[in-house]
């Protein structure tokens, strides 16, 4: 821990060193990629898993669209296949995201596995090789929220990690600024345990490109404390610290021992955070929480609390419809129009977090133009 908290505390001092370039860390690319515009006022808009309200997400059209839109950085989870390679999917389990259920070849991989604690049945990644896994489409994972997206069920393979890392490269090109990348470990703990360890591959392809770097051209995150050590210990990049608004990390439910979220977020937890992490990224509730009625409340302490430990506050996940939003921001009552996200995110800014994770980048970057000025 020692280690850990020494290597974090050279990155920490790194970063404040560079703090007014924070809001530009769209920087994926090679050192003499251009620099593009700067973006000097305002939260970080992290495209969650592409822009996940328009496509289906970790696709390379939702990635693409989400920096057209605006987006600094694309979100890519990973999860490994069979043959070890990393690819970007919100879970392990993909009946759900692609057309796999249709697939007659692959029926009998159809399995029960408890991932977590928990059972879970359907088709998993680390059953299929690469080559395998490209042979299926993607699909939009909430249809009943988000039909329009189902027009593009069918169009779009599997990306790996290195492929979402040459994107962020051409997009850089393209769109004249630099953008980054925040991969996510998904079930590291898990993973682990079956021989497919994340860290060391995620770390390995960092570094292949040239991203291992203190300035923010990859941040990696984890729900799950001891794989971000690892990842700290490792790397060089920055470091984010996810908090569900219930429970414990995965790792702490397995090992028996080890902080609940509701321990994290509190000021001795964000202490500890920080002795191998740079940001959090808190479900947006534990920012701001809702009333028992629904209705947004007042904002905690955490961003301030979270910014005296010197940790920057990256809270997920902002959508445009009805259903994700508090019941006072809603729009009448059908679950899938859109409400007043706009309003949501000018209170969410106003509360002085960094960042965003956002599935409509467009969204969140005219809030963050209609309140700090910031035109790109």
């Amino acid at each position: 821990m020692a280690a850990g908290g020494t290597r974090s505390r050279a990155k920490v001092a790194a970063l404040a060193a560079t703090a007014v370039l924070l809001p530009v860390l769209a920087v994926v690319g090679p050192a003499d990629a251009a620099p593009g515009k700067d973006r000097a006022r305002g939260p970080i808009v992290l495209g969650h898993r592409g822009a996940s309200g328009y496509r289906p997400e970790h696709t390379v059209a939702a990635y693409e669209l989400a920096v057209k839109l605006g987006a600094d950085y694309i979100e890519p989870d990973l999860v490994p296949t069979k043959d070890g390679q990393l690819v970007a999917r919100h879970e392990n389990e993909i009946g759900g995201t692609t057309d796999v259920a249709a697939r007659p070849e692959f029926a009998a991989r159809k399995a029960t596995k408890t991932i977590d604690g928990k059972a879970v049945t359907g088709w998993f990644t680390e059953d299929f090789t690469l080559a395998e896994l490209r042979t299926l489409r993607a699909a939009e994972r909430l249809p009943a929220t988000r039909q329009h997206n189902t027009l593009y069920n069918g169009r779009y393979q599997i990306a790996t990690l290195q492929e979402v890392i040459d994107l962020a490269k051409r997009l850089s090109r393209v769109h004249d600024r630099r953008i980054g990348i925040v991969p996510e470990t998904k079930h590291p703990t898990y993973f682990r345990s079956i021989g497919l360890p994340l860290e060391d591959r995620l770390i390995t392809a960092l570094r292949r490109n040239g991203l291992d770097t203190r300035d923010g051209r990859a941040i990696v995150q984890s729900f799950e404390p001891t794989s971000l050590r690892l990842l700290d210990k490792g790397l060089k990049v920055p470091v984010l610290q996810a908090l569900s608004a219930s429970g414990a990390p995965y790792d702490t439910v397995a090992n028996g021992q080890g902080p609940t979220f509701a321990e994290m977020v509190k000021p001795a937890g964000l202490k500890e955070i920080a002795t191998y992490a740079d940001w959090i990224g808190p479900e947006k509730n534990l920012v701001i929480p809702r009333k028992a009625d629904g209705t947004l409340g007042v904002p905690t302490t955490l961003v301030k609390d979270a910014h005296a430990a010197r940790l920057k506050v990256a809270p997920y996940t902002f959508r445009n419809e009805n259903e994700f939003l508090p019941a006072d921001l809603r729009n009448g009552t059908v679950k899938s129009d859109y409400g007043q996200a706009l309003k949501e995110y000018e209170l969410y800014y106003k509360t002085g977090i960094d960042a965003v994770f956002s599935d409509n980048s467009d969204t969140a970057v005219v809030a963050r133009e209609e309140l700090h000025g910031d035109k790109g």
